[in-house]
């Protein structure tokens, strides 16, 4: 393997790894090689002779690893968007190898030693050390032997489990999808939708990971959304068992940590701190957010002539808010063609904030041909870093949208971002890709992610970029979603695939009368997953749940969000974001970050809108800080004061 591509840095522009050159047959030796060179170094750190220095210890933990990095880095892009089952089988493998291998260092009694001894008087050093000895403390380097290798067990079998229910899952939404012979069952979908859908004779509707399929706003055969929603309820039922053990083991770590639940464990290393502040801030939104939709079921249950199920909602919702708004979003698909919505919205919007330029190099390989590689300039013509996109589904791809770096920024290093963005748009089998408007926000949002990881300006790629604590990472990815109607952007991308035509100005009023119009129902579906998510994570150390699907049940009656026509967001079998994607007890940074979004648009709006000086100003004291300083510190620097939830009950209707 002396020509592995992981062994040495890439030396392609921006270290982008070469994916061309890159085989499966090459991950499994780079993984072995990268964990076993960085213990030594750990070691050579860790029984270092000289007293222990910021740089001789902290810094070098920081330089440690450079070949695991990269190795991990691509092997879980590509996991997670391009997987096949050579890789899956490598996933499983590897994945509690990482993690004994985490535990190895962070539970080396020699370097802890070490660590403790290290001090600074530079601000960023100390807040790296510090988030240093946060990390060793929560992942038990002061816990006794037997504790520690109880410790080590639980991590190792959590980790299996959570790539079993991610596999589990992804096979599971492929297996389960809606599969029709006559394509009059799609009546409702346009021509160009029910085409792509095409496979061997069949029509296949693949279920995206969320309960509320997009089909269910269209379909008209009344029949066919329910088998579509049980379908998407029902999916992975075997997952029900892998959650019920995955929460108690981690009830149990949390004991042995020194937290009542896991939930506590989560938040005391977030911006909540405890969870008396996380059930404060959702209390404020249950009771609204249920009254809401409960009078919007109402409306629906008139408009429908009989009481709505929960595969009617979408549909009729979008009757009621035709009706009373003269509003379809369907209208609206035409004019957001996708190559469009990013040279002409995102990357406009991108440029008069900031300055930025787009790039495309058709040089530069992604690791699928729909993958496009942009390089990215400042306005004085300096490189700034490379943007990549991912926009289509695949059945090899996992459910949502998602960013991720392929190379973290870090001034310690020498090197310069590398983000990806991933959605999952249905290809279309010939022409244009038209967008909804909901693929237009989240389009948006992603990049919101992107423009945090591309202007990190900071030494310690462990504080890069979107290093910063779970409820604060979505922060700046909403506000950036305030872009996508903003007049003088909307009307520079909104234009008719065919005719050019701007959007008309009727129907965006329309758009933004309609908008506070079904928040009750996105509340409450949001809501109700946050619950469960926090439910789950509140267990007890030593409780175990026998029957999942009556806990989920009575956890959703308990928190007095259980409505029979509004399911959660999520339901436990296919909640991949805790269960393994790394947001256990932490599904509610959404709508916690969403109060900090609320606030910044507030404040772009108070300033003028879409400037440069409000663009260099968000950039400079929050998008470029990345972790290196407290998060509600880089807010209130921007914000000029404390957050407040009122904005966010005016905008979502709930005031």
């Amino acid at each position: 393997m002396a020509g592995n591509p992981f062994f040495t840095s890439s030396d392609l522009p921006y270290e982008l790894p070469p994916f061309a050159d890159i085989r499966e047959e090459h991950y499994l030796p780079a993984f072995e090689r990268g964990m076993a060179e960085q213990l030594a170094e750990v070691d050579a750190i860790a029984g270092s002779s000289e007293a222990p220095t910021f740089d001789n210890t902290i810094a070098a933990l920081e330089r440690s690893g450079r070949i695991l990095d990269r190795t991990a880095t691509v092997f879980f892009s590509v996991a997670a968007s391009n997987t096949t089952d050579g890789i899956m089988e490598i996933e499983k493998e590897i994945s509690p190898q990482l993690t004994r291998h985490g535990d190895a260092i962070r539970l080396n009694r020699a370097l802890w030693a070490r660590i403790k001894q290290v001090s600074t008087e530079d601000p960023e050093e100390a807040w790296l050390l510090e988030k240093y000895r946060e990390d060793f403390i929560r992942a038990g380097a002061d816990l006794s032997e037997p504790d520690q290798d109880r410790l080590r067990q639980l991590n190792e079998e959590l980790s299996k489990l959570s790539t079993e229910f991610a596999q589990t899952l992804l096979k599971a939404s492929t297996e389960s999808a809606l599969v029709v012979s006559d394509p009059k069952e799609l009546d409702g979908l346009d021509q160009a939708k029910i085409e792509s859908l095409l496979k061997d004779g069949k029509y296949v509707l693949p279920l995206l990971n969320f309960t509320s399929q997009p089909g269910l706003a269209q379909l008209t055969d009344r029949d066919v959304r329910r088998r579509l929603y049980e379908l998407s309820v029902g999916r992975a039922p075997g997952n029900f068992g892998l959650a019920a053990r995955m929460a108690a083991l981690r009830a149990e770590r949390a004991a042995l940590l020194g937290f009542p639940s896991h939930a506590a464990y989560v938040v005391a290393d977030q911006t909540a701190k405890t969870v008396e502040a996380v059930e404060e801030m959702l209390g404020q939104l249950v009771a609204p957010a249920v009254r809401n939709a409960r009078k919007e079921a109402e409306a629906l249950s008139e408009q429908a002539g009989f009481e709505i199920e929960p595969w009617d909602w979408s549909y009729y919702s979008e009757k009621v808010r035709q009706a009373r708004y003269d509003f379809d979003a369907a209208e609206m698909r035409p004019y957001f063609e996708l190559d469009r919505v990013y040279r002409d919205g995102i990357f406009f919007a991108a440029g008069k904030l900031y300055g930025l330029t787009f790039t495309e190099r058709p040089d530069l390989g992604g690791y699928h041909p729909d993958v496009t590689v942009y390089e990215v300039f400042e306005e004085d013509g300096s490189r700034l870093g490379l943007f990549v996109l991912d926009p289509y589904a695949r059945e090899t791809k996992r459910g949502g949208a998602w960013m991720n770096n392929l190379v973290d920024q870090s001034f310690l290093l020498g090197q310069l971002p590398v983000v990806v963005n991933n959605l999952n748009v249905t290809k279309p089998a010939a022409g244009p890709t038209l967008l909804t408007y909901d693929e237009v926000n989240t389009a948006f949002h992603e990049f919101g992610h992107a423009l945090h990881g591309l202007f990190s300006q900071v030494r310690f790629p462990r504080v890069a970029g979107t290093r910063v604590p779970r409820d604060f990472v979505e922060y700046p990815s909403q506000v950036n979603e305030m872009w996508v109607t903003w007049p003088e952007v909307l009307a520079n991308y909104a234009r008719h695939h065919e005719t050019g035509e701007p959007m008309p100005a009727e129907l965006v009023e329309k758009l933004q009368a309609a908008e506070k119009f079904n928040q009750g129902f996105k509340t409450v579906e949001y809501l109700a997953a946050t619950l469960l998510d926090w439910a789950w994570h509140k267990l007890a150390p030593g409780e175990t749940v026998a029957d999942p699907e009556g806990f989920e049940s009575a956890a959703l009656e308990a928190a007095q969000i259980a409505l029979p026509q509004v399911g959660p967001r999520y339901r436990t079998n296919y909640f991949a974001h805790i269960f393994s994607g790394g947001y256990s007890a932490g599904y509610y940074s959404y709508i916690w970050s969403e109060v900090l979004d609320a606030e910044s648009v507030e404040w772009f709006k108070e300033n003028g809108g879409l400037t440069r000086a409000n663009g260099d100003h968000f950039r400079r004291e929050l998008l470029s800080r990345g972790g290196s300083l407290d998060p509600l510190t880089a807010f209130r620097n921007f914000r000029g004061r404390e957050p407040s939830i009122q904005p966010l009950l005016v905008r979502r209707g709930l005031d």
